[in-house]
């Protein structure tokens, strides 16, 4: 089997092989990434930006099928693969619409002279992105690049290589020139040669730790910047003012979209005592009302995994956590398939000497927490090496602002799970990684501030 392989996870069967590509070939992707980098630099962001509405004009005519792509490769439910489309037709939009203008010249007041700096592109940058949005990924990196002006060239993940095939195709069809988005399944030593390489100037990645940290290495060593997101073990606090409805609500798929195989997903569900056993009911009534089946159907509410090897990795997660003492309150009936089907599972008494008390499983696990108030509560949100996002779900809104406000993470939402759009910043900060994309954070993450001052009409005083 060649090392890139789109595998159905709900039959386990392959139906789509790619092969690494040859050293001329890279190198030929170099030389036209570059020289269209060079080209950009005399061009106006206006003009890429309204060729970034021609492109999410061509994603929404071709939805349907990028959905059925994603499904099949990676597993996802099709609400969720078109729902997926939608959003990065959003970023685009919003980058289209607002990229040109957030890329105009600040000034900068000072004794000097008229200063400013300017917004300016760096160069080729290198995007390694992960499997469970094979889509989204993509886009969030590409969408503010393709408006400064830096092409990118695309390592995604080795199990949803056609999705990454459609998407720089998709690129291409909607107007975009030859070098903007280049997809290249290259193997680990091509990605470090590339890394290396002079004319690229960034590198972004979105992954495992492990993966973060070999990348960051390369690029450290290179000194290239970087942009990690690197996964994270979420709290989720549930106080005790929390509204019951919205509460309801917020657990309703904050373990179980894309089967929890999200980064940003509420992994530890920190719940103040008077309040514990609603939310294991709660979440126990979630995972009872799930039915499993082909993704491509609409009954279907719990898809597979996106991998045999992920399912198998989670089990045995799972596995160190009972032995290490947590406590099954509930698991999901046996599944008779041969795809990627994990049972969910909610596990208690999860103590801090447990052996996954500070690792990200990633799936449908949900793990609950009681605790005495709202301090412990921070307290034990804090207490991880990841810092990606969080939840508080209280009625008092100020309140769960001032809460959310010592939760050390990159993003909280507040009575909700994690949402995602163009204008809102995403990243964390401790090993969940550094850097931000998207808003105009993301667009501003590989570009050069160009300081320029001019002594004129000092020197004429």
């Amino acid at each position: 089997m060649a090392k890139y392989a789109s595998v159905n996870p709900y039959t386990n069967e392959v139906f789509a092989t790619y092969e690494n590509p040859t050293k001329d070939h890279v190198e030929d992707s170099l030389a036209l990434a570059h020289a269209l980098y060079k080209k950009w630099r005399h061009e106006d962001p206006s003009v890429r930006a309204e060729t970034l509405k021609k492109i999410a004009a061509k994603f929404q005519e071709k939805r349907a099928e990028m959905a059925k792509i994603m499904t099949l490769e990676m597993g996802k439910k099709l609400s969720e693969s078109l729902e997926e489309v939608d959003i990065c037709i959003g970023i685009m939009n919003y980058y289209a619409d607002h990229g040109p203008e957030l890329l105009q010249p600040v000034d900068l007041p000072n004794p000097y002279g008229h200063a400013y700096y300017l917004k300016q592109a760096t160069g080729v940058i290198m995007a390694c992105e992960p499997w469970n949005f094979p889509l989204y990924q993509v886009i969030r990196v590409f969408a503010p690049n393709f408006v400064v002006g830096n092409p990118m060239l695309l390592k995604h993940a080795h199990n949803v290589p056609s999705s990454a095939n459609m998407a720089a195709k998709l690129v291409r069809a909607g107007g975009a020139p030859e070098g903007s988005l280049i997809n290249l399944f290259l193997t680990y030593d091509q990605l470090d040669e590339v890394i290396a390489d002079p004319r690229v100037q960034g590198v972004a990645l979105t992954g495992s730790e492990r993966g973060g940290q070999s990348v960051a290495e390369n690029a450290g060593k290179n000194l290239k910047k970087s942009t990690m997101e690197l996964g994270g073990n979420d709290a989720f606090i549930v106080l005790s003012d929390a509204d019951p409805a919205v509460l309801k609500k917020a657990l309703s798929d904050a373990r179980s979209y894309n089967n929890g195989q999200v980064c940003t997903s509420s992994k530890r569900m920190i719940v103040v005592k008077d309040r514990y056993e609603e939310v294991l009911e709660d979440m126990k009534e979630v995972y009872e009302g799930l039915k499993w089946g082909d993704p491509l159907l609409d009954e279907t509410t719990l898809p597979p995994m996106n991998s045999e090897s992920s399912k198998e990795k989670l089990q045995k997660q799972v596995d160190q956590a009972i032995a290490g003492g947590a406590k099954v309150y509930y698991q999901y009936p046996e599944i008779d398939s041969k795809g990627a089907f994990f049972r969910p599972i909610i596990l208690t008494n999860v103590t801090k000497d447990n052996p996954v008390f500070d690792q990200e499983m990633f799936g449908p696990v949900c793990v609950v927490y009681k605790v005495e108030d709202e301090d412990e509560a921070i307290e034990l949100a804090n207490d991880s090496s990841y810092g990606l996002g969080s939840s508080v779900i209280s009625s008092d809104i100020q309140h769960a602002e001032e809460v959310a406000a010592q939760i050390e993470t990159g993003m909280t939402v507040i009575n909700g799970r994690w949402i995602t759009d163009g204008s809102l910043p995403f990243g964390g900060v401790k090993k969940s990684g550094y850097g931000r994309e998207l808003s105009p954070l993301g667009l501003e993450a590989f570009v050069n501030e160009h300081l320029v001052i001019n002594f004129t009409d000092q020197n004429s005083k």
